[in-house]
């Protein structure tokens, strides 16, 4: 099974070679009731057979997909065939995940620093409505001075996205909640940068598993948090991945406050499964379906 950072890197270098609670507020966030997945979880099954893949994702009743492995294509189809196919399916995909590239020599396509206009003229043609830095690499986030230039540069990205009608967003994991030099990086990056250009997918798991609160953090980033990851957190010492509804996390409490949030779209994501991972989605959907919608 291919780690996130193993994936990340390995796709790096490939490529480079080739508090308003009214009902009136409410209408604004996510009512439609869609539940969607992080395609990253079943990343081999992608490789292998991306446009069966997607049916079998489309048939266990998924209404959104979010995309991740961007480098110029998605998932070997042109921007144009990606959209027919999951038109096809009863598929959208508003929020794809794509870097931000500051590998040195690594010229990667399609990220921040690297082929942006494209990138996000790409996203427009599959009808994404959120582009989502996913990750930053070891070299990019090693100093607080690091994070403020990288706050900067997401806020001239997110502004370019805004001309195309696209809101950017970043996606945290847990390190950007460990204390650097005496500051968090994440508040670092959210005061730097601008409210407008940059808002944030809140990882639910990783927030917890750095310690922190999600409603704590809805109420912080009043109204900031657009997307939501969605997957629970085993009841081992390890505290592992879980299908949702299985562990220790409190999704029917994070859900009652979706509107405080200002969560537009969610997906479904488990990095790591113990089961076949189409077989975890499935577990987390209905869980998802049957207990938490309800909320929104």
């Amino acid at each position: 099974m291919t780690s996130r950072r193993q994936f990340i890197n390995q796709l790096a270098w490939i490529t480079a070679a080739s508090s308003l609670g009214t009902d009136a507020f409410a209408l604004s966030t996510h009512t439609d009731k869609k539940i969607g997945v992080q395609l990253y979880t079943v990343r081999d099954n992608m490789a292998l057979d991306p446009k069966g893949t997607l049916e079998k994702v489309a048939s266990i009743g998924f209404k959104e997909v979010e995309s991740y492995g961007y480098n110029g294509n998605y998932f070997g189809m042109s921007p144009a065939e990606y959209k027919k196919v999951l038109k096809g399916l009863g598929l959208k995909s508003p929020s794809g995940h794509y870097l931000y590239g500051d590998f040195g020599t690594r010229n990667t396509p399609g990220t921040v620093i690297h082929g942006w206009e494209k990138a996000i003229d790409d996203a427009k043609e599959v009808g994404q409505e959120y582009m989502v830095i996913a990750y930053l690499m070891d070299e990019e986030r090693s100093s607080i001075d690091a994070y403020k230039k990288i706050a900067e540069g997401l806020s001239k990205a997110g502004e370019l996205c805004k001309k195309s009608g696209i809101q950017l967003c970043y996606h945290n994991h847990a390190f950007e909640f460990q204390s650097l030099e005496g500051e968090i990086p994440f508040d670092v990056m959210m005061k730097y940068a601008d409210p407008a250009a940059l808002q944030i997918e809140l990882d639910l798991y990783w927030a917890v598993k750095a310690g922190k609160d999600p409603i704590a953090l809805f109420e912080q980033h009043n109204h900031r948090i657009s997307l939501w990851h969605v997957k629970d957190m085993d009841k081992t010492p390890n505290k592992n991945f879980a299908e949702v509804g299985s562990g220790i996390i409190n999704f029917n409490e994070i859900f009652e406050k979706a509107n405080l949030s200002g969560m537009k779209h969610f997906f479904i994501e488990q990095d790591q499964c113990t089961k076949p991972p189409l077989e975890s989605i499935e577990q987390s959907f209905r869980y998802v379906k049957s207990t938490l919608v309800k909320h929104l």
